[in-house]
């Protein structure tokens, strides 16, 4: 390889991360922000869900009774997370999808109860949002169980 063709590989490396880092991929940058920063900006029982992975009661949740075309969005950051035909009744409680946009949520295993369970979260702003089973529908026979008071729907069109 000459000069020359290292010097285009070179610029297009850094052509691809400058524009990784603008304004055209900021939905895919991380929001950080400190406890007392989130604490202004969500309710106590927000915070309680997404910063410190807490749960809402069953049944709490108006978006159990929710079944416009829409998308469900992460309350701290406005990610869209799924989209209403992922939806369905688990039964459970919570509101319950069965798919998601991919690259919105990030996964890890969770032991809070003793037993290995895989909690996820929005990516962008790294907020806890629920748990994840495989007792779903067809076709991907998964239970994104969420917590509905951390997700705001936005009704198609």
């Amino acid at each position: 390889m000459n000069r020359r063709d290292l010097l285009k590989v070179f610029l297009k490396s850094l052509i691809f991360f400058i524009l990784s880092h603008s304004i055209a991929f900021s939905k895919l940058k991380k929001i950080l922000k400190n406890d007392e920063d989130w604490k202004k900006v969500l309710t106590p029982e927000q915070f309680n869900i997404l910063r410190r992975e807490g749960t809402e009661r069953p049944f709490s949740s108006i978006l159990n009774n929710e079944y416009r075309e829409g998308d469900y969005v992460c309350i701290a950051c406005e990610t869209k997370i799924f989209h209403s035909s992922m939806k369905y009744d688990s039964g459970t409680g919570w509101p319950s999808f069965f798919d998601y946009y991919k690259g919105s949520i990030e996964t890890k295993i969770d032991y809070k109860l003793f037993y290995p369970r895989v909690e996820y979260s929005c990516t962008v702003c790294e907020g806890h949002h629920g748990h994840v089973f495989d007792d779903g529908p067809k076709p991907t026979f998964k239970r994104y169980c969420n917590n509905g008071k951390v997700l705001k729907f936005v009704p198609a069109g």
